[in-house]
């Protein structure tokens, strides 16, 4: 990541960070059911697609629902059951930042994350 402790050149790096160093921003704790349930050390993983996640903070706090999309660029989480209307009616999804969120259910349709989970085994 970044050597500097200096916050100047830590918003510089977040800003101007590349996609892949961007996905390390992303990390959403994993709730301590599901952790036990994995059986894993592991605090936090990269939320994605398919995830079941709640609102911990913020308007929708604790609301739950399925991640949409992510938005890397952002660093925004779009989740399928929290939306607004717009002035004409339409509906939108409404971005929610991922440090305000926990993972309730994890998708393990990926053999990858699948691999994650198993590195973060408790003996």
């Amino acid at each position: 990541m970044i050597g500097s402790s200096q916050p100047r050149k830590q918003r510089k790096f977040r800003f101007n960070a590349p996609m892949h160093a961007r996905q390390k921003f992303l990390n959403v704790h994993i709730s301590k059911e599901l952790r036990q349930k994995l059986n894993t050390g592991k605090r936090a993983i990269g939320v994605r697609k398919g995830d079941t996640v709640k609102v911990m903070a913020g308007a929708h706090k604790g609301e739950s629902g399925k991640i949409s999309s992510v938005n890397l660029r952002t660093g925004m989480v779009f989740i399928d059951s929290i939306k607004r209307k717009k002035s004409k009616g339409k509906e939108i999804l409404v971005p929610i930042y991922s440090s305000n969120l926990y993972i309730t259910d994890l998708d393990m349709s990926d053999k990858y994350r699948k691999g994650i989970i198993e590195r973060g085994k408790k003996m």
